[in-house]
């Protein structure tokens, strides 16, 4: 007989002590990825959980490759589709209403009044993570691919199922900002010294310390869900973060919203009780996935990826290295005014290397875009006319590839040759 809620993204598997054990197991992947399905059963769970007789709850992964790796970004890009498509003053709401369903079915997990823990085996990463910190237990494999991660802001967004206020609650914002802002992971013993862990198990043992801790019928609530639970002060929080973001800033020019608007939620969410943080982060959220910077980056950076590698496999085009060398070229045409330019292109978020060469599947090309000329001005007008020539250069190469092409050769500009990832290349899309 079958027990509990019907669910497709996940398995139930119920022990003798009544401990369920919630297995992320997507049928016909090969990765778990929290896709629009995935998340609407989570929420049917966490309503059923609160009725149920279960003991408590071990969450695992059926893969073995990782727990979670995160969000289904090509089910984002389609959304991003939808809210654009609809009227300005409704953009906002219909934003916060799509991202903000698994913000709430975490949070009904985690209050659903049954001690949740997870084992975790593998990578987990993105809503992976935030699906991790919302149970009341970690436990990590010891093995170094068991690793917990927030790496939205890589690809210009940020963690909006709860990320940015469990994670600093739970380790602090100094030790939280690395992993917010630049991707860091935390594995092991950095895990468990973090205090992002719990326990550390040898791997293949994860999962019986889990269900070894529901059973010693622990209590079932989040430390900020607790009565001697104080609030962050706003004051400690705002000197806490002001380094950072003026650090960051002179890092990246203001060209990438992702960190700023991270450090907001962090400055704005941790003085807050806990649901009123986690709607101001998806506030935030919603404001950022409007803007083209994450669009250009989900593109280039994780779909151009995947194309690049997946060609690479098979056998790359030779067109796309021609197609990215004439890009190249047209950026660095020699100039009387090189360090005007350079200047330029610096300021505008490329990244300023010396003439060298860059090796592209065996194809050698000549990257040289900045020169010795003596400076003059900040050249503008220069950068756009340059910028104007690479895009008539990748205009004349669009048609011969096709759309998966023109994103692996986006994906080299950004990666190879300093293109700036929040411009997101110039095959898919061009510049806008």
């Amino acid at each position: 007989m079958a027990f509990g809620p019907e669910l497709k993204q996940f398995r139930i598997e119920l022990s003798k002590e009544r401990v369920l054990h919630l297995i992320f197991d997507m049928p016909g992947r090969s990765m778990n990825v929290f896709s629009n399905a995935a998340i609407e059963e989570l929420d049917l769970f966490a309503g059923w959980l609160r009725q149920s007789d279960v003991v408590g709850v071990v969450i695992r992964s059926g893969k073995s490759s990782a727990f979670c790796a995160g969000a289904d970004l090509a089910e984002l890009e389609t959304a991003y589709d939808m809210i654009m498509a609809a009227p300005p003053d409704a953009r906002d709401r219909l934003a916060f209403d799509h991202f903000f369903r698994l913000s709430h079915g975490l949070r009904r997990l985690e209050t659903a009044g049954k001690p949740v823990a997870v084992a975790i085996g593998g990578l987990a990463l993105g809503g992976g993570c935030e699906f991790a910190l919302a149970a009341h237990h970690r436990v990590i494999a010891d093995h170094p691919q068991a690793t917990f991660g927030l790496p939205e802001s890589l690809v210009g967004l940020l963690p909006g199922g709860g990320g940015t206020q469990r994670l600093p609650r739970l380790i602090g914002i100094e030790a939280a900002l690395p992993v917010l802002l630049e991707g860091a992971r935390l594995g092991g013993q950095a895990a468990l010294a973090a205090g992002l862990a719990h326990e550390l198990a040898a791997p293949g043992e994860e999962v019986a310390a889990a269900e070894r801790w529901v059973l010693s019928r622990p209590q079932a609530a989040q430390p900020w869900d607790q009565p001697t639970w104080s609030v962050a002060d706003a004051a400690g929080v705002r000197a806490a973060i002001r380094e950072k973001r003026n650090k960051m800033l002179a890092e990246t020019l203001g060209h990438y919203p992702a960190p700023s608007a991270i450090l907001d939620c962090v400055e704005q969410g941790l003085p807050q009780d806990f649901d009123t943080a986690i709607r101001t982060e998806m506030k935030i959220f919603a404001k950022l996935i409007q803007r083209r910077e994450p669009r250009n980056m989900i593109r280039t950076l994780f779909l151009g990826r995947l194309d690049h590698e997946r060609l690479k496999k098979k056998g790359m085009n030779p067109k796309i290295a021609d197609a990215v060398t004439a890009v190249w070229k047209a950026l660095g045409v020699p100039s009387e005014c090189g360090k005007e330019l350079s200047e330029a292109f610096a300021r505008a978020g490329f990244r300023v290397d010396r003439p060298r060469k860059v090796e592209f599947d065996g194809h050698i090309a000549g990257a040289v875009y900045w020169h010795d000329d003596e400076p003059r001005t900040w050249g503008k007008e220069l950068l756009r006319a340059r910028l104007a020539d690479a895009e008539a250069a990748a205009v004349s190469w669009r048609s011969q590839l096709d759309e998966a092409e023109r994103r692996a050769a986006d994906y080299v500009l950004v990666t190879q040759a300093g293109f700036p990832a929040y411009l997101g290349g110039l095959f898919a899309a061009g510049l806008s």
